[in-house]
């Protein structure tokens, strides 16, 4: 029995130790430092290139139409780079809205990194068609390349450009795993 409470003890210990690293945003093997997690800010513009996009099908549905299509966007501030967006963009007529989901690649660099490449199959865009207001929210948590780099965006539309490109603003955090 004593055994077997030392060894609890001591798992417990391990474990408590282990949960204050992680919690911390370290942890350790050997006596070194796996990783660390760097929060930051994160801010800017974007500009979704509408008039070079690719449409590859549309299909009518009851309410308006399923549209697949490739785009690019382009973005500036603390993200400098573009997106190549293949989106299913969902327009219902009768209720006046649209919905944009798919994947996206986004290739640039975060405040001043090294380029990166990161996925997102999570993002979510809602256009009020009647009142043209949009908002959306971009998970950048797929690591292609480069610096190891998680974003949280939320973004929120501020009109059309001259070419009649949608325009946006964007802000969240990008988690940067240090090593």
């Amino acid at each position: 029995m004593r055994t077997y409470s030392t060894a609890l003890a001591r798992s417990i210990r391990t474990l408590s130790i282990g949960c204050i690293l992680l919690c911390n945003g370290t942890a350790h093997a050997g006596g070194r430092v796996l990783s660390k997690v760097r929060s930051i800010q994160v801010a800017g513009t974007g500009t979704d290139l509408l008039n070079g996009a690719i449409v590859h099908s549309k299909k009518q549905t009851p309410n308006g139409m399923i549209q697949r299509s490739t785009e690019t966007v382009e973005l500036k501030g603390d993200l400098t780079g573009r997106v190549l967006y293949h989106v299913t963009s969902a327009f219902d007529f009768a209720n006046d809205t649209l919905i944009n989901t798919g994947d996206q690649v986004f290739s640039g660099t975060i405040a001043g990194s090294e380029p990166v490449m990161i996925n997102d199959g999570k993002f979510r865009f809602e256009v009020n068609l009647k009142t043209r207001t949009d908002t959306g929210s971009v998970y950048l948590v797929d690591h292609i390349a480069g610096p190891k780099v998680q974003c949280t965006l939320q973004i929120v539309g501020t009109g059309k450009d001259a070419d009649a490109n949608p325009t946006f603003n964007y802000a969240g955090h990008c988690d940067f795993q240090d090593k």
